[in-house]
C-alpha cells in the first residue's frame, strides 16, 4: 500500500509510512491525512484515534513520527534498531509491545545448511488516540488485519488495544501454522534415524536444532507479556479485551508445549544418532578385526616357510606344499565359522 502522503508544509509523514489512517467510533475517516491533521484531530475521548504503519524507517524517518507522539526514547530506538527479544514495557500511559514474527521456510530435505525458518519483527505503539505499528525484516504486511478491523466497527472503535490484540493474534497464530509444520519435519526425520539404514548425518539433525532453538527465542519470551495483557495488569487495556488476549495466550502456550516437545525428541535424535554412528563403527572395528584374523593364519605360516633354512619339516616331502595349503584352509574355515557364529562377520 502506498504510503499516505500530503498536508501542510512539515506536517507530511515520512517516506517508510506504509499506511496511515485517523478512524472514529470504528470507521476509518476518508481521505489523506498529514502529521498536523493527525495531531490536531485525534482525541481519544469521543473515539477518534489515528493508525500509523512504518516498514524499517531510518532515525531520521521516525523521529518526527516520535516527536509528534512523544514517544520514549528508549522505545524509539528499540524501534528503528530491532534486534529485540518479545517484551511489553509501560511508558506512562503509552505501551510498547515487542513481536517476533515467524515466517516457515519450505524446502524438500533437511540438509546441514538449510533454513527452516525466518524471524522479523513487529514493534507496537499504543497509546491515548494512536497506534504505531513498525515491521521490520520478514514481518508480514498489516494490510489484511486493518482490512478485518475495519470491516468489525464495534471492536475497531475500543481504539489502539483493538490493534494491539489484533496484531498479538495474528503473530501467534503464524507460530501455530509453523509448529504444524515444524512438526512435519521432525516427524520425518525421526524416521529417519530410527531406520535400519545408515545412521542419519548428525549435522542434519544439528539444523533443525538451531532452527527449532531460533523459533524458541522467538516464542517463549512472549509468554510474560501474553499473561500481563490477559490477566487485567495493564490499565491501558479494557477489560473486555482481557479475555481476547486469553484466548491469545492459550494459543501460544500451546506453541510453547510443541516446542519444548520437539526439543526433547531432536535431542533424543541427536543422542540415538551418536549412539549408533559409535554402534556402526564398533560393526566396523569388529569386520575389520576378524578379517585380520583370518589373514594372520596363512600369513603366519607362510613367514615361517618362507624363512629359507635347510632343514624344515615336510621341505622334501611330496606332499609338503598341499598339506600346509590344507592346514591353511581348515585353519581359516574354523576361524571364519567361529566369527560368523559370534556375528563379527
Amino acid at each position: 500500500m502506498v504510503a499516505q502522503q500530503g498536508g501542510t508544509e512539515g506536517g507530511s509523514l515520512p517516506s517508510a509510512v506504509v499506511d496511515c489512517a485517523l478512524y472514529e467510533d470504528g470507521h476509518r475517516i476518508p481521505g489523506q491525512v498529514s502529521l498536523n491533521t493527525i495531531m490536531k484531530r485525534i482525541d481519544p475521548q469521543v473515539g477518534r484515534f489515528a493508525w500509523i504503519g512504518l516498514y524499517e524507517p531510518s532515525a531520521e524517518q521516525f523521529q518526527e513520527v516520535a516527536e509528534a507522539f512523544g514517544l520514549h526514547p528508549l522505545a524509539v530506538e528499540d524501534a528503528v534498531h530491532a534486534h529485540q527479544r518479545p517484551k511489553l514495557e509501560r511508558y506512562g500511559d503509552m505501551l510498547f509491545l515487542v513481536l517476533k514474527t515467524i515466517v516457515y521456510v519450505d524446502h524438500e530435505k533437511i540438509t546441514a545448511t538449510s533454513e527452516i525458518v525466518d524471524t522479523g519483527e513487529i514493534m507496537v505503539f499504543a497509546g491515548p488516540g494512536f497506534a504505531i505499528t513498525v515491521r521490520h525484516g520478514s514481518a508480514p504486511p498489516l494490510d489484511d488485519i486493518r482490512r478485518q478491523l475495519q470491516e468489525d466497527p464495534q471492536k475497531l472503535g475500543c481504539g489502539p488495544a483493538a490493534v494491539l490484540h489484533a496484531v498479538a493474534d495474528m503473530v501467534v497464530d503464524r507460530y501455530v501454522d509453523v509448529a504444524d509444520a515444524f512438526a512435519g519435519d521432525v516427524d520425518s526425520l525421526e524416521a529417519e534415524v530410527f531406520s535400519p539404514d545408515r545412521p542419519v548425518d548428525a549435522g542434519r539433525i544439528y539444523q533443525l536444532k538451531r532452527e527449532l532453538l531460533e523459533f524458541k527465542r522467538a516464542v517463549m519470551p512472549l509468554t510474560t507479556a501474553l499473561q500481563r495483557l490477559s490477566e487485567g495488569a495493564v490499565p491501558q487495556i479494557p477489560p473486555k479485551f482481557s479475555t481476547y488476549f486469553r484466548d491469545v495466550a492459550d494459543h501460544h502456550q500451546r506453541v510453547s508445549e510443541q516446542i519444548v516437545s520437539f526439543d526433547e525428541l531432536v535431542t533424543g535424535m541427536l543422542s540415538a544418532s551418536i549412539a549408533q554412528l559409535g554402534v556402526q563403527q564398533n560393526a566396523d572395528m569388529r569386520r575389520i578385526s576378524a578379517w585380520a584374523a583370518l589373514i594372520a593364519v596363512p600369513t603366519m605360516v607362510v613367514g615361517v616357510y618362507g624363512m629359507n633354512f635347510d632343514y624344515m619339516p615336510e621341505l622334501k616331502s611330496p606332499y609338503g606344499y598341499p598339506a600346509v595349503l590344507t592346514v591353511i584352509a581348515v585353519a581359516c574355515t574354523v576361524i571364519y565359522r567361529a566369527l560368523r557364529r559370534n556375528k563379527w562377520l
